[in-house]
């Protein structure tokens, strides 16, 4: 019988309670750097949702060490069919590490038809390019 080290079996269980937590709410991002292969940890990120001619804002957060942000819509609001977009201030994101990067930020506007429970959000980043998709 193979035992698994502590701190392997430390990482799943953050891993699992992250899933955890992310099946609860409605919606999820995850940010990683392209460059290094890492998360980035500390990009702030907003969630609004178009209203009429405008934009609502409904949320923020910060992502975690893992680059996440497990719950970003609303606690207690339920998410409806619409038109919605998270923005990931990546032009922070880049000062605080002393690096240029093109784009000041990178808005990912999304529909929710209801056709499932869990929006995720990844970012794949770097300086001068990003590329994002609807993960699960």
């Amino acid at each position: 019988m193979k035992l698994i080290p502590r701190y392997t079996l430390a990482l799943l269980l953050t891993g699992m309670a992250g899933i955890a937590l992310a099946a609860e709410n409605p919606l999820s991002v995850h940010v990683l750097n392209l460059e290094d292969g890492l998360p980035s940890p500390q990009v702030r990120v907003t969630l609004e949702q178009l209203q009429g001619a405008g934009w609502q804002a409904l949320n923020e957060g910060v992502t975690n060490q893992q680059g996440r942000i497990t719950e970003l819509f609303p606690a207690g609001k339920t998410l409806q069919s619409g038109t919605y977009k998270v923005t990931f201030k990546t032009g922070d994101w880049f000062a605080m590490h002393q690096a240029p990067t093109f784009f000041p930020e990178v808005p990912v506007i999304f529909e929710v038809d209801g056709g499932v429970d869990h929006y995720h959000i990844p970012l794949l980043l770097s300086p001068y390019g990003y590329s994002t998709y609807r993960g699960n």
